[in-house]
C-alpha cells in the first residue's frame, strides 16, 4: 500500500480539471487506476464521482458547508472578509482552502486512511464531534489535497468528470468493455466494487443489489401531436401526471423502499404504500408516479374495498394537482389525519426487475405484459406490521391498515392506464382528455424501446401544457458555480403586493452567457447591499419566467413558490411597475385546482 495515494489522487484531479478533452481525461484516469492498488483505485473511483461513499450506501457525513468554512478560516488564520473575498474570486470552498491554508507536511497520505476518517465522521454523533474530525483531516493534508477533500465532502468536484467517464477509464485500465463496467456499476450501485471486479476479470459476476435506485428513464418534450407520432408508429400513450416520479424496490422478505428521481429515499413520506407494495411478488423494481389522489365522492369517508382490477374498471378516482401532494413531501411522520385528508396513489407504468432478473433490456411491450401479469396476480398477504426506516437510520414499527379487518382500505397501487393512438387526431383527443382529468398532458412511448436508465432520448416523449408566465422584478442575485464562477447568474425575483415587492421564486437558467455577463456588470453597479456571495440589487430589471406549477410555500414572502422556474427572456421593454401582482399569482394558483 502506498502512502502517497491521496497526493496522487489530488494531482490526477488537477490534471483532469485542466483539460476538456475526453480522451485525455480517460488516459489520465486509467493511468492513475493502473498505478494504484485495487483497494486504492476502488476508493478513488468513488471519490472521483464526487461522493465519499458508494451510491448504494445510505451513509452521509452530515458536515455542513458553514462548518467547513469556519475550519478553513481557523486553519488559515483569515478573517471573514478575507474568506469571502477569496470565495468570490474562486467560486468554491475547496479552491479557497488550497489558496489560503498553510503548506504542512502531510500526516494523512492514503485514500484508504481518508475513507476511514470519512466513516468515523459519518458514525460520530453531534456536529461538534463531526467538525473536530473534519478539522483533524484538513490540518493533516497538503493544501492541494485539502482542496479535493472538501470537494468530495461537499459533492462538488467540478473537474469536468462524469461518472460515465470514470466507467470508461475503468474499462480502459483493466481491458474490459465500457458496457460491462456500466452494467456492473448499475447493478451494484458501487463504481469502486465494479472496478475491483474489472481488475479481477469478473464483471459478469455482478448481481443486482436491491435498495439502491437505478437511474430513471427520461422523456424528451414535443410541441405537437404530429411530432408525437413522427419518431415511431407503434406507441403506448399514458397521461402525464402532476406528481413525483418514484421507484419502488420490493424484496422477497417483503421489505419495501421507495426512491425519488433524485435517488433520495421517500418511503417514510408515503407509509400507506408500503403494505400495498409488500404484497407484490418478491424481488421487483417498479417505476411510476406518486400523486395526490381524489377518490370518488361515495368513497370520501368510507373506503373502497374492491379488488384492484374491479376498482380500476369502475371509477378509482383522479389525480389531484401537485399542490395537494406538496404537504406530504419530506415528512418524517405522517399523521392519520394527513393520510385521510391527502391520500396518495402510486400509478405504476414500468417494471425494471422481476423474479431475480433485470427487464430493462426487453422491449416496452414485454415489460408491460410482465407488469400487467404481476399486478393482476393474487397478492401476498400484507404484513400485520412492517419495519420502516427513517432518515436517522433507526427503524420504527408501523402497523399496516391493510391488515385491519375492521377498516377496509383504499386502493393505493394502480396500473397507469395505457391508450393507443393511430394518428395525430386521436393523439390530440387523448391530450385534451388528459387535461380534462387535470393532468399535465401525455407521455408517448415506443413499444419497441428498452429502458435506458438515466438517459433522455426519443423513445419516450412528453406533450404537456404550460402555465401562463409571470413578469417579475429581480430583487437579489448570487454568484454561480462551475463555468459561471465570477458572474451573477442566480436571480431571486418578486411580484407586486400593492406598493411593495414580495419574492416569489429563484431561477438560474434561460439566459445566454452574453446576457448573464452584461447583467452581472449592471447588478454590480446597482447593488444596494453586498452580502458577499449574494447581493441585494435595485429592483429595476424585469424578467419573464415560466414554471411547471405554483405552490403555497413559506419559503418566500409572497406565500407562493414556483416549481421548476426558468427565465424566458429579459423584458427591457417593461418598467418594474409593469410587473405582475400577487393577485395574478393567486389567479394562476387557483387555475391549477381541479
Amino acid at each position: 500500500m502506498s502512502d502517497d495515494s491521496l497526493a496522487r489522487l489530488a494531482a490526477a484531479a488537477e490534471a483532469l480539471g485542466r483539460t476538456s478533452k475526453k480522451l485525455e481525461k480517460t488516459a489520465i484516469l486509467s493511468g492513475f487506476f493502473r498505478s494504484s492498488t485495487p483497494d486504492e483505485a476502488a476508493i478513488s473511483a468513488v471519490f472521483l464521482c464526487g461522493r465519499p461513499f458508494p451510491l448504494w450506501e445510505e451513509t452521509t457525513l452530515q458536515v455542513g458547508g458553514r462548518s467547513l468554512w469556519q475550519i478553513v478560516a481557523e486553519l488559515s488564520g483569515k478573517d471573514e472578509g478575507e474568506i469571502t473575498a477569496a470565495y468570490r474570486q474562486h467560486g468554491d470552498l475547496g479552491t479557497v482552502a488550497q489558496a489560503l491554508l498553510p503548506d504542512v507536511a502531510p500526516q494523512l497520505g492514503s485514500v484508504i486512511d481518508l475513507e476511514r476518517k470519512f466513516r468515523d465522521m459519518a458514525a460520530t454523533r453531534g456536529s461538534s464531534a463531526k467538525t473536530a474530525i473534519a478539522r483533524q483531516v484538513l490540518s493533516a493534508v497538503s493544501p492541494l489535497a485539502a482542496k479535493y477533500v472538501i470537494k468530495i465532502m461537499t459533492g462538488d468536484l467540478r473537474i469536468g468528470l462524469k461518472e460515465s467517464l470514470v466507467e470508461e477509464a475503468i474499462a480502459k485500465a483493466y481491458a474490459a468493455t465500457v458496457t460491462e463496467v456500466q452494467r456492473a456499476n448499475m447493478l451494484l450501485g458501487d463504481v469502486g466494487e465494479a472496478l475491483k471486479l474489472a481488475a479481477e476479470g469478473r464483471l459478469a459476476e455482478a448481481k443486482m443489489r436491491l435498495f439502491h435506485p437505478l437511474g430513471f428513464m427520461l422523456a424528451s418534450p414535443i410541441e405537437s401531436a404530429e411530432e408525437g407520432l413522427s419518431h415511431f408508429a407503434d406507441v403506448a400513450v399514458e397521461d402525464k401526471y402532476d406528481g413525483i416520479r418514484a421507484q419502488a424496490h420490493i424484496s422477497a422478505q417483503q421489505e419495501v423502499r421507495i426512491f425519488s428521481r433524485t435517488r433520495d429515499e421517500i418511503t417514510e413520506s408515503f407509509p400507506e404504500l408500503v403494505p400495498e407494495l409488500a404484497g407484490i411478488a418478491p424481488d421487483a423494481i417498479l417505476d411510476g408516479e406518486i400523486v395526490a389522489w381524489e377518490y370518488p365522492r361515495q368513497a370520501a369517508n368510507t373506503i373502497v374495498d374492491e379488488p384492484m382490477a374491479a376498482a380500476r374498471a369502475a371509477n378509482p378516482g383522479r389525480a389531484r394537482p401537485f399542490t395537494a401532494l406538496q404537504q406530504r413531501l419530506g415528512r418524517k411522520n405522517v399523521s392519520h389525519a394527513m393520510l385521510r385528508e391527502t391520500p396518495v396513489a402510486f400509478l405504476v407504468f414500468d417494471i425494471l426487475y422481476a423474479d431475480g432478473a433485470l427487464t430493462i433490456d426487453r422491449p416496452l411491450r414485454e415489460r408491460a405484459a410482465i407488469l400487467d401479469a404481476l399486478l393482476k396476480a393474487p397478492r401476498r398477504p400484507a404484513p400485520v406490521a412492517f419495519s420502516l426506516p427513517n432518515r436517522s437510520g433507526q427503524r420504527a414499527l408501523v402497523f399496516a391498515e391493510a391488515s385491519d379487518q375492521q377498516r377496509p382500505r383504499r386502493v393505493a397501487l394502480m396500473r397507469a392506464p395505457v391508450f393507443r393512438a393511430a394518428g395525430p387526431a386521436e393523439l390530440e383527443q387523448l391530450f385534451t382528455a388528459a387535461q380534462g382529468r387535470g393532468n399535465e398532458g401525455l407521455m408517448i412511448k415506443n413499444l419497441a424501446s428498452s429502458y435506458t436508465p438515466g438517459k433522455r432520448g426519443k423513445s419516450w416523449l412528453k406533450m404537456k401544457r404550460e402555465l401562463a408566465t409571470l413578469d417579475v422584478v429581480v430583487t437579489a442575485v448570487e454568484y454561480g458555480h462551475g463555468k459561471r464562477i465570477g458572474v451573477l447568474s442566480d436571480y431571486t425575483f418578486a411580484v407586486w403586493d400593492r406598493d411593495r415587492l414580495v419574492n416569489i421564486g429563484k431561477a438560474y437558467s434561460g439566459l445566454t452567457d452574453a446576457e448573464i455577463a452584461e447583467m452581472t456588470q449592471w447588478f454590480v453597479e446597482h447593488t444596494i447591499e453586498d452580502q458577499g456571495f449574494r447581493r441585494i440589487v435595485e429592483p429595476e430589471i424585469v424578467l419573464e419566467v415560466a414554471f411547471n406549477n405554483m405552490m403555497k410555500s413559506d419559503r418566500h414572502e409572497s406565500g407562493y413558490a414556483l416549481r421548476f422556474p426558468r427565465i424566458v427572456r429579459l423584458r427591457a421593454d417593461k418598467l418594474p411597475q409593469d410587473a405582475d401582482t400577487i393577485t395574478r399569482a393567486r389567479e394562476i394558483y387557483r387555475s391549477q385546482q381541479p
